[in-house]
């Protein structure tokens, strides 16, 4: 202390103050109870005590140097006596102090406690609090005293603290400035709001705070009182918050979690780690995570079978406890004869009292957290409750751990695959699981491809009739409606301007009309450019004119902003079109829910102007599970049926349309199972080898494929349309389709047909069943094939 009797009271080498210590207003106070008359004891003690600090006037005026201020510290104490009571000395923590300065005097005694048996060479000051961040501070209660401002200034501020066994203790600092004012000298620069907005734009630069509020020139004279409130509890469980468990390649901090415990016991000798075990086997879990978790409790692989069995029947029996096991000395578990190889480990390991806690199950492990010291009784079951603070904090952590980890496959899924139906997922999974630890372990390593052997396929396709004649349809009549529209403003602005040039624009305007008359919609990509390139140009330009700003005005108030163009009429096309899509979407993702229960399969669509999707079932998707044809027939008779519900439900929805829209369904069947390999450029599945290419080109060219010998085309609206390749096939839908008759889902019309030639496709035959739209959707309900096997034997 002797150090420092000649310096300065202000802790920070910069300041916007000149710090005064001054307990001019407990003085003022004093001399008030001196002239009460009423309780004569209260001014005898005021004035005799005024007595004594008038022979130290600075105490009045102010002090600038901490050796004045020692030199009279029982004279300071006593004359901040009903500041500081002496029946509360021993408990609140307290000390005279300023704003933000870590110069400190008149502790209690609790708080001189604190401080001593932190050590000689422990150093006192704020956490996280720096020399910029005071200045700002500083200037802030400037601003708020003097000009009328309200910066916050509750930020939280802490001493971290140890005690006389080196645990850190953490303590809130709240402070009193009631007995302190600011008085600006004449270096103090005057603050108008312009600068108060320009500093409020300014945390991070402190130039401009030091430009405004130069250093020492504003006096900060009297004291505040500083109030410390142990949270060493509520600082631990923040700190686990963020400290405790850390996922990805940093890992735990070992140091970090031993300063938790030990804040938390409040006992030094105190270690922890983290351990796993099989929740049927009981052995130890060595899992694949790049976290660096200690353990005492955990034994080494290559351990005697012996010490492995003792563990596990330690295990056992404690895994039963749904609570904390505490043991405060490991001695009283001799009596348990088959665990003794294991407590003997343990004691080699220097641990005599323990406790051990379950982390939240996850599959078919159990975490736990090992608590340990090596003194007996250190821990007990009394102790044991202070983790229940923390333990939902830990749960929650390691949840989000492993959540972090699951959160990272998906993303070397989403990035190196896409996003895929659950029934392969496992498959993708698999893969960046061994991708992901290999990397994390800085192990060479390639994504493997993603192949799908010996599956059947489904493919189905609603279409929307027509959709190209509506959509060319709604473009013709926007721009019919965009180009009449063009010729009102140029034959309203043609009188007032040069002649020639607008009747040349109306001439063209006109013979652009024309064309759209004979349907000519091969023109409409070349009259949209010209009216972007010749007609925008020109109306921008006659805008600067007022008398033309209405007229072009309500014009352009009729473009789409992102097309530039007439887009009323395409926009209620797209809407219908989304409409549409989204009741087709909703019914096949609604339906798979129930169908995927049945056996697992991939299941995938795609939108356009209608929907298509593909199903594909086989034991290398599903290979947990035994996989029987009987599966796929129950997948083609729910997809035959799903088919007829979504024209069912359309017909409610075409009412609602401006479009008068009618659905046509196409299904292939496709006998033969094939192979799909995950294409890594294209991000998606695609058939494997070339016998399997056919069934692709098959879906593509069915699409817009004729009746043989006939204009007709193979899709008509409300009729589903069955391609198939063999009698065999042929048959069984015959008997779907009179099962679903009987159902009364279809009417009683079946064509039988013969698919036009199409390039290197010959031979295909359909059937073409008309649907019930008269079906009250409201009693629709999806049969199973255990339903249909039923069905048929009723005529056996």
């Amino acid at each position: 202390m002797n150090d420092e009797l000649n310096l300065g009271i202000d802790y920070f080498s910069q300041s916007p103050f000149y710090s005064v210590i001054s307990f001019h207003k407990v003085i003022n106070a004093l001399k008030e109870i001196a002239k009460e008359t009423e309780t004569p004891y209260r001014a005898i003690y005021a004035q005799s005590l005024l007595d004594e600090v008038a022979k130290v006037p600075e105490l009045y005026e102010g002090i600038t140097s901490k050796k004045l201020i020692y030199d009279n510290l029982p004279l300071i104490h006593n004359l901040l006596a009903d500041l500081f009571p002496t029946a509360l000395t021993a408990n609140e923590i307290k000390a005279v102090s300023l704003p933000f300065q870590n110069f400190n005097f008149n502790f209690t005694q609790r708080f001189q406690k604190i401080i001593s048996e932190a050590g000689e060479e422990f150093e006192i000051n704020f956490r996280d609090f720096n020399n910029d961040q005071y200045y700002i501070f500083s200037c802030c209660l400037i601003l708020n005293s003097w000009y009328g401002e309200n910066f916050d200034l509750s930020r939280p501020m802490f001493y971290d603290i140890p005690d006389k066994n080196g645990v850190m203790k953490h303590y809130r600092i709240t402070f009193n400035g009631d007995f302190t004012e600011l008085i600006p000298t004449e270096n103090a620069l005057k603050i108008t709001q312009d600068d108060i907005k320009m500093l409020k734009r300014s945390y991070n630069d402190i130039t401009v705070w030091k430009e405004k509020f130069p250093i020492h020139s504003w006096i900060l004279k009297g004291f505040g009182i500083i109030t410390l409130t142990d949270v060493t509890i509520e600082n631990t469980i923040s700190s686990i918050k963020t400290n405790l468990l850390k996922p990805g390649q940093e890992g735990i901090s070992i140091t970090e979690g031993k300063e938790v415990f030990r804040s938390i016991f409040k006992e030094k000798n105190i270690d922890y780690g983290i351990f796993f075990v099989n929740d049927l086997s009981y052995d130890f879990i060595e899992l694949p995570l790049v976290v660096d978790f200690k353990s005492d409790f955990k034994i080494p692989a290559n351990a005697s079978k012996e010490l492995l069995n003792a563990a596990k029947k330690f295990f056992k029996q404690f895994n039963n406890s749904v609570d904390y096991f505490c043991v405060t000395d490991i001695l009283e578990l001799y009596n348990h004869k088959d665990w003794i190889p294991y407590l003997d480990y343990l004691q080699t390991k220097n641990i005599r009292s323990f406790i051990l806690a379950p982390i939240k199950k996850t599959d078919a492990f159990q975490a736990y957290i090992e608590i340990t010291s090596s003194i007996p009784f250190a821990l007990h079951t009394v102790n044991a409750n202070k983790l229940n603070d923390v333990m939902p904090l830990i749960n929650d952590t390691f949840i989000k751990y492993q959540i972090d980890v699951k959160n990272e496959l998906d993303a070397i899924i989403q990035r190196e695959y896409t996003t895929f139906h659950p029934s392969v997922n496992w498959k993708f999974e698999e893969q960046a699981k061994n991708y992901y630890f290999a990397k994390t372990h800085n192990t060479e390593t390639v994504l493997k491809e993603i192949e799908f052997e010996n599956i059947y396929p489904l493919y189905g396709e609603t279409d929307i009739q027509s959709s190209t004649k509506f959509r060319n349809n709604a473009m013709l009549t926007d721009l019919r409606r965009q180009l009449k529209e063009i010729l009102n403003v140029l034959e309203f602005i043609k009188p007032k301007e040069e002649t020639l040039l607008f009747q040349q624009r109306i001439n063209e305007i006109i013979f652009f009309q024309n064309q759209l008359k004979t349907h000519q919609f091969v023109a409409e990509a070349q009259i949209h450019r010209y009216i972007i390139d010749t007609i925008h140009p020109l109306f921008k330009q006659l805008s600067e004119k007022e008398e033309y700003q209405t007229i072009i005005k309500k014009y352009n108030e009729q473009l789409d902003e992102k097309h530039q163009r007439f887009w009323h009429q395409r926009k209620k096309y797209d809407l219908a079109i989304q409409t549409v899509n989204k009741q087709l979407t909703d019914v096949l993702d609604t339906e798979q829910i129930a169908v995927q229960t049945v056996y697992p399969h991939y299941f995938e669509r795609f939108r356009s102007d209608g929907v298509e999707h593909n199903l594909f079932i086989g034991n290398s998707i599903t290979p947990t599970q035994i996989y029987d044809s009987m599966y796929l027939y129950n997948l083609r008779l729910w997809q035959l049926q799903v088919m007829c519900k979504v024209v069912v439900m359309h017909q409610n929805l075409k009412e609602k349309l401006s479009f008068d829209m009618d659905l046509t369904s196409l299904i292939l069947v496709y006998n033969e199972s094939i192979s799909i390999k995950f294409r890594m450029d294209e991000k998606r599945f695609d058939v494997e080898s070339n016998d399997d290419i056919r069934f692709e080109l098959m879906k593509k060219r069915l699409a817009k494929a004729m009746v043989k010998n006939t204009s007709e085309r193979l899709v008509q609206a409300n009729k589903v349309t069955i391609v198939y390749l063999n009698e065999t096939d042929k048959n069984d839908y015959l008997n779907y389709i009179d099962f679903l008759k009987d159902q009364n889902y279809f009417t009683d019309e079946i064509e039988y047909l013969t698919v036009e030639d199409l390039q290197d496709i010959t031979d295909l035959k359909a059937l073409r069943v008309t649907i019930n739209t008269d079906f009250n959707i409201d009693n629709f309900k999806i049969f199973s094939y255990t339903d249909f096997i039923n069905y048929l034997t009723k005529f056996v």
